[in-house]
Formats: structure tokens, sequence, C-alpha cells
């Protein structure tokens, strides 16, 4: 009976502590709040990780991680949407991919045209060629320097000669047959083979076809191949292959094709080309152009994504040294979560020690509780024994709680004498779960 009347007295003690109201943070609104620099940094006990990994206490998990992150200027619905198609397309599932694109078509962004060609492009499949020809007139009325035009002139042609004559969607065998013959063609007669797969680029070729015929150019050691796949990353085709060649010229190739992604770069003004070839710098380890990106680029964005793919790369040296230059604060935060992704803890314990800015000390205090408390849990007490600052105070509880490090937080309850942190300190640990956490909230009980 006892026990139980014990076990009755703790229930109802978390549930009055989970009542009571956190310690209000610097923006006074009651909230924990993250400090991430990725896009999934927020509320609650944030933590962005590059393009957005955050783990909220109160605000859930944000979008996940990715070389391949997800453009920071693309729509990421408009984009998601467009790959539902794509997938769609890839299975000849024609009805589903002619929905999803006409939604993609009225959002009305920047996928807009490749979303008609693709349209188009089911319609025919389901033998609506009078559609299918309507929808790539208002893709060549509504953009004519779209760069899916050359695309959308080999459909048409193909659906105007077959005027008149029942059109069957494609035999599944014919492009496993077509996909066969791609990969042996460069194998063979390599010199007769990429004319025949730059025509089959230039034409009328479901995607997937298309993309495994760049593939396959992408990963041949001729000079002519190259120059193949370098022209349709200058945007020699549409968009999407564009975006495809880019990623191969920094998997496949050598010096000539990073040589290439650098004149790129330099000559484009497409901010979404140069993300992709910082990725593909990434990639292909170049680290010295990304650091150089990261110390001269004057858009801000770009400058920050070189530095979050430095930091993928473990590039602490050159990132302490753009941290020391930079004047900018979301940048210098950047270049925190960069250090983070490298697994630098010694250098964000020392800013989190010294940083004079409580914003970049907050954001390297909330990267040192992701680490866990091996690595990091005596530094992130040395900096709650000696820093009264009640913001990073704050910010160390959290980390301990993202830890789930219970005998740090224990050992501070024991000796806080601000009841009101006291509290806050309680509060987690009741809904922690943990051993050492129990013990101290039934020493509360039986006082």
């Amino acid at each position: 009976m006892k026990n139980m009347r014990k076990e009755i007295a703790l229930l109802t003690l978390s549930l009055c502590l989970a009542a009571v109201p956190a310690a209000r943070s610097d923006d006074s609104r009651g909230r924990w709040t993250g400090h991430g620099t990725g896009a999934g940094a927020g509320q609650g006990l944030g933590s962005g990780l590059g393009s957005g990994l955050g783990t909220g206490f109160g605000s859930g998990l944000a979008p996940g991680l990715g070389f391949g992150v997800m453009d920071p200027h693309d729509d990421s619905r408009e984009q998601s949407i467009y790959e539902r198609g794509q997938r769609a397309l890839d299975e000849r599932r024609w009805e589903r991919a002619l929905e999803t694109f006409s939604e993609v078509i009225r959002i009305g962004g920047s996928r807009k045209d490749g979303a008609l060609y693709y349209k188009a492009y089911a319609q025919n499949k389901q033998g609506q060629r009078a559609e299918a020809l309507a929808t790539l007139g208002e893709l060549t009325k509504g953009s004519p320097n779209s760069r899916w035009l050359n695309d959308a002139k080999a459909l048409e042609v193909e659906i105007r000669q077959a005027s008149g004559q029942a059109v069957s969607p494609e035999n599944q065998a014919d492009e496993d047959l077509k996909l066969i013959a791609i990969n042996a063609l460069i194998n063979s007669d390599p010199e007769r083979a990429i004319p025949m797969l730059e025509k089959f680029l230039q034409g009328n070729q479901p995607p997937k076809l298309k993309e495994r015929a760049l593939f396959v150019l992408s990963q041949s050691g001729s000079a002519k191949a190259r120059e193949t796949v370098g022209q349709i990353a200058r945007g020699n085709s549409n968009p999407d292959l564009q975006m495809k060649a880019l990623n191969y010229l920094g998997l496949f190739g050598g010096k000539g094709s990073r040589d290439t992604l650098a004149e790129i770069y330099a000559s484009s003004a497409d901010r979404n080309v140069k993300h992709a070839i910082l990725r593909s710098f990434m990639v292909s380890g170049e680290r010295d152009r990304l650091f150089a990106i990261a110390k001269s680029e004057k858009d801000e964005q770009l400058r920050m994504e070189a530095i979050q793919q430095l930091g993928v790369m473990s590039a602490q040296p050159q990132l302490w040294e753009l941290y020391q230059t930079d004047s900018s604060t979301d940048v210098r935060a950047r270049i925190l979560n960069a250090m983070f992704v490298g697994g630098n803890s010694e250098k964000l314990c020392e800013l989190a020690k010294i940083e004079k800015d409580p914003k970049l000390r907050r954001v390297a205090i909330n990267k040192l509780g992701v680490m866990g408390a091996k690595r990091t849990g005596d530094c992130l007490l040395e900096i709650y024994n000696n820093d009264k600052d009640p913001s990073i105070r704050r910010e160390v509880l959290n980390g301990f709680f993202v830890q789930g490090n219970a005998q740090a937080l224990v050992a501070l309850a024991r000796k806080e004498t601000d009841p009101a942190v006291k509290r806050e300190i309680v509060s987690k640990l009741s809904i922690m779960n943990s051993k050492e956490g129990m013990d101290y909230l039934l020493e509360i009980l039986n006082k």
C-alpha cells in the first residue's frame, strides 16, 4: 500500500510539474527556442543540421538530411509533387502522372514548363493526342523561351506523325531492351555509340531512358562523351537533365570534369545550378574550391551552402578561418553547424565559452548537447557552473535533456538555489524516464 501511495504521489507530482510554465526564453513567449541553422531548426529543443535535421521538444522532427538536400530556393511542395509525377512516369502510371503534373501546373512555379511537357507526354501515352497537342501549345505560347521547347517540338512531331493511327502505350519489354542496349553500346563500340546516345538524348524518349543514356555517357572515358555531358550541364537541354549532368560531373570524371563545373559556376546566374555545383564539389573532394567560394561569394545563401559542404568534408581548419574572418551572424551560425556536422566538439566547446555574441554561444551549446554526454557533458557542466547568463544556462539544461543526461540534471537540481530553475530541472527529469531521475523525484516526495 505504501508503494502504491508513492506511485500515485509521483504521478501527481509529474502532472503538476508538467503544468508549470517553463522559464521564459529571451523572446518572452514562454517557450524554448532551438538555435539550429538549417531549415529544420525550429521551436522547442531544436537542432538544425544541414538543410534540415531538427530534434524538437515541442516541435517534433524537422525534415531530414541528404547530400542532395532540397534547394532552399525551390518551393518544396512543388518540387515534391513534381518528383511524384516523375516516379509515376517511370512506373508507367499515366493517369497518375497526368493528375500530378496538372497539380504542379496549377501551382505555377519554376517547374511549370517541365510539368506541361510531362503532362503532354502522359496524355499521348493514354492516346489523348488532341489534348497532348493542346498542352504542348500551352507550353509554347506561355513560355516562348523555355528550355523545354526542343523536347516539346520532338513530342509534337511524334504525335502528328501518329495522327489517324491507334496510339498504344509503350511495351514494358521494349523499354527494358532499350536500357540493356544503352548499357552495352558504350562498351562495344564507343565511337559509334556516342552519336547514337546523343541523338537519343535529343529525341522524344521517356525521362528514365534519357537519364540512363546520360549516366552511360558520364562514365565514358571518351573526350566526346565528356563534351556532350558538359554541354548538357551548361544548359543545352531541359533543366532536369542539366541537374543530372551536374551531379554526374561530380561523381565521375577527373580534373577536366571539375574544371567544367567551376566554369559553369563562374558563368551561371542560376542559383539552383550553383547550389548543385557546390554539392558536386563536395562529392568530388574539391575542398579548395569550396573554401574559395565560401570566402569570396557575395550571395550569402551560396556562401552558407559552401560552408555546409565544407562541414560534410570535415574541413575544420578552413571552417575556423572562416569563422574568424566573417562578420555575418547568420554565416557564423552556419559555420558552427558545419563544425558540428564534422564532429568538432573541441572547437564548439571553446567557442561556447569565449564567444561574445550570446546568440552564437547558444548555437554552439545547442550543438554540444546533440553530440552526446560522453563527448560534451563535462564541457556543458563547466559552462553552467561558470556562466551567470540565464539564457545560456537554460540552453545548457536543454543540452543535458537532449543527451538524456539525468545524472548531470540531478546533480544541478541538488545544489540549485533558484526555485524557478530547480522547477525546470525537475520538470525535465519527470519526463526522461531514467532511474536517476525517478530516484531523485522519490527523494522529493519523501521529504
